[in-house]
């Protein structure tokens, strides 16, 4: 079977600017290995780049964004076994989604190293050709485990840490889990030659006091500290319009103390909008999906723990793998598969967000990542 690149766009009523930009998208896919297979533009030409994958339902947090106890208490429902993907079936999609031109895989949860033998599926995964591999936890295991992450061939972390101050952490995640114990993760994958990003959820009138703090921590460090604007993922959180910091205002804080200029994106498609410190103290990054959409340049899919893609992570309903991982279909089959559906996708839900939106009933994000 022979597949080729048709980008296919709707030009009629389209914004001209993101339509420019998801061209350019289109027009930079990576090079790629022999005998790959490339799948069809989308839509508004956006090409399939990251995957990520989450590998457990499951969370030792209860952060008040994701995870509320309100909804995820003691008695909840979490997926049995027989659902979730198995390590095997993990890789096999993987290696599908790399030979359709995903450059990187991105392990998520729920929180990941809970995962059982989670090395073991790293290094399976490790295995594939030109495949960028990453993780992101809330740090809370990753002193044990760093050092078993990276001999395993995970190339990079990415933390949650919400505040510095104990007080507001504990409150945050809503188990009583210390920001030290974080801390000493963070500096424990450093120690094991992990590169590691931090990414803070800016919530106002919960942590938004923690912004300068944060950045002054990490001022120097050598971790990337990115910002994200507070998002109506999933049906859970509460959110309300009036608790974002909009990005703008984050970087106004820091600039005043800490002055920045901004940087170019390492690629297309960076959703995280990078600004320097002036004085060679590294960089932050903002991820601003509220105040200011990048549908335009989106490249991710994301796996569910029982094996549903979703091509948006405000998606409200996914497309079944699992079914065809499990019934015998062929490699070609499922490639056929994602293509098609790859090409009808036009998701762009940030730049349609408005009063009405945030009740919609979205898949929870502990499902498929962030």
């Amino acid at each position: 079977m022979t597949y080729r690149v048709i980008p296919l766009m709707q030009t009629g009523g389209k914004d001209a600017e993101a339509l420019a930009a998801a061209s350019v998208v289109a027009r930079s896919v990576p090079d790629l290995p022999p005998g790959a297979v490339l799948a069809a533009a989308d839509v508004r030409g956006r090409m399939m780049r990251d995957l990520r994958i989450s590998v457990t339902d499951r969370c030792n947090f209860r952060c008040t964004y994701c995870m509320p106890k309100t909804v995820f208490g003691r008695d909840y429902p979490f997926l049995p076994r027989s659902e979730i993907l198995s390590f095997d079936e993990i890789v096999r999609v993987a290696r599908i989604f790399s030979s359709m031109g995903v450059r990187k895989v991105r392990l998520t949860g729920g929180e990941p190293l809970l995962r059982r033998n989670i090395e073991y599926l790293i290094e399976m995964l490790a295995a594939i050709p030109d495949l960028e591999l990453t993780l992101t936890t809330n740090g809370s295991l990753l002193t044990r485990k760093a050092q078993g992450l990276r001999a395993a061939g995970l190339q990079r972390v990415t933390v949650s840490l919400d505040a510095l101050d104990d007080a507001t952490f504990r409150r945050m995640n809503d188990v009583d889990f210390p920001v030290a114990e974080v801390l000493r993760g963070i500096e424990a994958a450093a120690a094991a030659g992990l590169p590691v990003k931090v990414n803070m959820v800016v919530r106002g009138g919960a942590n938004d006091h923690a912004i300068l703090p944060m950045a002054r921590y990490f001022h120097g460090s050598g971790h990337i500290l990115r910002f994200i604007e507070y998002m109506d993922v999933g049906s859970s959180n509460g959110w309300k319009l009036d608790e974002v910091v909009p990005s703008a205002e984050v970087v106004r804080r820091i600039d005043a103390e800490l002055p920045l200029e901004c940087a170019e994106s390492n690629y297309l498609g960076e959703v995280a909008e990078r600004w320097r410190y002036r004085d060679g103290g590294g960089e932050i990054g903002v991820i601003s999906s509220v105040t200011q959409a990048f549908c335009a340049t989106c490249t991710r899919v994301r796996l569910s723990t029982d094996g549903s893609l979703y091509t948006c992570l405000f998606a409200q309903q996914g497309h079944d793998l699992r079914a065809m991982l499990r019934n015998g279909s062929s490699d070609e089959e499922i490639i056929a598969s994602l293509a098609a559906m790859w090409r009808v996708r036009n998701d762009n839900y940030s730049e349609r967000r408005n009063a009405n939106t945030p009740g919609l009933q979205k898949i929870e994000m502990s499902y498929i990542g962030g």
